[in-house]
C-alpha cells in the first residue's frame, strides 16, 4: 500500500467524520453509548468508559467498512484484465463526487441522516456499542457515501486483497481517531466540539477538491508517478 493511497484513505475517513450528518451527532452518540447525560457543559461519564465504548463502536463500523473493501477488491480482481479501464472509470467517478462536494456540480443524490431521536433508541453497553457500530455503518453508508465510495473505488482498482483491506482499514482509522479525540474532549467541554460545527461546509468543500485531484490523477495515469515521488520524499 503506497503512501499516497494511505494519505488519501485517512483523509477520506477524516472528512467523513467531519461531514454534516456525523460530527453534530457525536455528542449524542457518546452520551447514549455511555448512558450518561450532558451536564455542566460536558458528558458525565468517566474517561475509561468513554474510551472503551468508543473503541467498541469504532471496531464495529470498521468491521463493516473493511468487509466492503475486501468485497470491492475481489470484484476488481475479477475484472483484472481491464484494470486500467477500471482505474480510469473510478477516477472519473471520483472527480464527479469531488465536483459535487465542492459545490461545482449539482446532482440529485439520495440523502440520509440519523436523528437524535434515532440515536436515543440505540442499545447501550460494551457489546451493544460494538453491535451499534456495525449497524450504524450499514445505515451510515449513504451519509458518508462520497468519501467512502471514493476509497472503495480505489480498493476496486487495488492489485491485492491485502491492499483493498488496508485502504478501508486506514479509512476507518481516519474516522476512528477523531472520534476518540472527540470523546476525550467531550469529557471536558461540549462547547469545544460544537465550535467545530460551523466549519463543516468548509470541510466539505476541501474534501471535494481533494477528491477532484485524486480522481484526476487516476484518470490521467499520474497516480503511480505521484505515489513513487511521495515514497521517495517520505
Amino acid at each position: 500500500m503506497d503512501r499516497l493511497t494511505w494519505i488519501a484513505a485517512f483523509t477520506a475517513g477524516l472528512f467523513s467524520f467531519l461531514s454534516p450528518c456525523v460530527l453534530p451527532l457525536v455528542p449524542a452518540f457518546l452520551s447514549h453509548l455511555t448512558g450518561s447525560a450532558v451536564s455542566g457543559g460536558k458528558i458525565g461519564a468517566g474517561k475509561a468508559v468513554l474510551l472503551l465504548r468508543s473503541l467498541c463502536f469504532i471496531t464495529g463500523f470498521s468491521i463493516v467498512f473493511v468487509t466492503l473493501g475486501a468485497s470491492t477488491t475481489l470484484a476488481g480482481q475479477w475484472l483484472g484484465a481491464h484494470r486500467i479501464v477500471v482505474s480510469q472509470a473510478s477516477g472519473f467517478i471520483i472527480v464527479l463526487f469531488g465536483l459535487y462536494m465542492a459545490g461545482l456540480l449539482h446532482l440529485k443524490l439520495p440523502g440520509w441522516s440519523l436523528t437524535g431521536g434515532a440515536v436515543a433508541r440505540l442499545p447501550k453497553g460494551m457489546t451493544a456499542s460494538l453491535l451499534t457500530g456495525i449497524a450504524f455503518a450499514a445505515g451510515w453508508t449513504p451519509c458518508v457515501g462520497l468519501p467512502l465510495a471514493s476509497i472503495l473505488l480505489l480498493a476496486g482498482a487495488a492489485e491485492t486483497m491485502r491492499d483493498g483491506i488496508g485502504y478501508l482499514t486506514v479509512y476507518s482509522l481516519g474516522m476512528g481517531v477523531p472520534f476518540l479525540a472527540a470523546a476525550l474532549v467531550l469529557s471536558y467541554s461540549l462547547a469545544a466540539v460544537k465550535s467545530v460545527n460551523r466549519y463543516i461546509p468548509l470541510f466539505t468543500r476541501i474534501n471535494g477538491f481533494v477528491l477532484i485531484v485524486a480522481g484526476a490523477a487516476l484518470v490521467t495515469g499520474q497516480w503511480g508517478l505521484a505515489s513513487a515521488w511521495l515514497n521517495r520524499v517520505l
